[in-house]
């Protein structure tokens, strides 16, 4: 059956992509737990620009880059479109330097509980900024990984503070804090907090060869592999089982653990990548339809090959190659790697 988004409370957003030491991320606790130490922080600090959750973003070459603006650079910014400095009050914490310089996201389309002004005009912006405010989806393959992740984290937070700026039980406003690491209920002291969804994305093998599908949502040609929502009350490995077993008609013989991801689509979901073997005589596959186009089996060296490939989407439309994987910075890519490189792996304990 199709598996619905589930969600789990987390207190922390963390940047999946930036390894951060212990001084860093004490330093970003305080941050979100001290208002005035976070307000402070502003000053000196630096803000990633959104319109209507899509990132401001410059064209450099092959790619894009995520442009940063100082608080006093925003001010100016809008004072010169009569706008007041308190939609300043909106923004999200989403990291900072090794140095220690703040990084902060706010949008400037979206019209919050503590914002007095409407909404500034994305064209205008675009010219003034020299930039254009392109859709996560569209852009995300294009950024360079540290925004990528950035630009990820922001999308996440500022698209929940906009879905929660009502209480659940008293239909009151919410307040966020400063940092935007959570929202308060000042009617009766509830506090609500960013949630992300757990997902299991798992490449399923049976020893030679691994397994990759198709969903109609799929750019023409790409394969991947298997994911799909936790349910209440699974434990992760009862996730990958069910999964398999429901999109697949595959049993699990083994199963390893891989690595982990944030991921903003479809609204923030922490990717919780597997390797799952099958026995050798147990692959005969039973598509559910419902969930998946397309399902096949694949040799190591027909991935290894269009692994290689430099731009395997454009030559798949060429007909250069039989299908195409998901781009470098998405975790499916990185398991499907390590499946070619790697053919083994440590299972999970017991």
């Amino acid at each position: 059956m199709k598996v619905e988004k589930r969600f789990l409370k987390v207190y922390v957003c963390s940047l999946s992509a930036i390894i951060k030491s212990a001084p860093i991320s004490r330093y970003l606790f305080e941050l979100k737990e001290d208002d005035g130490a976070c307000k402070k922080a502003q000053q000196t600090g630096a803000f990633y620009l959104f319109h209507n959750l899509a990132p401001l973003l410059q064209k450099s070459e092959h790619q894009y880059l995520a442009p940063q603006y100082s608080l006093l650079e925003l001010e100016r910014l809008l004072g010169k479109f009569g706008q007041d400095s308190k939609i300043l009050e909106d923004s999200v914490l989403i990291g900072c330097s090794e140095q220690q310089e703040a990084w902060f996201a706010l949008d400037l389309g979206l019209n919050s509980s503590s914002s007095i002004n409407a909404s500034l005009q994305k064209a205008e912006m675009e010219t003034a900024l020299q930039g254009s405010f392109i859709k996560l989806t569209k852009a995300l393959f294009e950024l360079n990984v540290k925004d990528a992740s950035l630009l990820s984290t922001a999308q996440a937070l500022l698209r929940w503070h906009d879905a929660h700026q009502f209480c659940s039980r008293s239909g009151q406003p919410t307040k966020k804090n400063v940092s935007g690491s959570k929202r308060v209920c000042p009617s009766n002291n509830i506090i609500y907090y960013p949630q992300v969804a757990p997902v299991v994305i798992t490449l399923v093998s049976d020893g030679t060869r691994c397994l990759l599908v198709r969903q109609s949502s799929f750019p023409k040609g790409m394969y991947s592999a298997l994911a799909g929502f936790c349910d209440i009350g699974e434990s992760l490995e009862e996730t990958v089982r069910r999964e398999i077993a429901e999109e697949v008609g595959l049993e699990v013989d083994r199963l390893h653990y891989s690595a982990s991801q944030h991921w903003p689509f479809p609204n923030s979901t922490l990717m919780i990548a597997c390797h799952a073997t099958v026995k050798p005589g147990q692959t005969e596959l039973q598509v559910n339809l419902r969930e998946l186009e397309a399902a096949a089996w694949f040799s190591r060296d027909e991935v290894a090959t269009v692994l290689r490939r430099n731009n395997p989407s454009n030559q798949q439309q060429s007909g250069a190659v039989p299908f195409w994987l998901p781009p470098k910075l998405a975790i499916a890519h990185q398991l499907i790697k390590e499946w070619v490189e790697k053919p083994t792996c440590s299972p999970l304990p017991a």
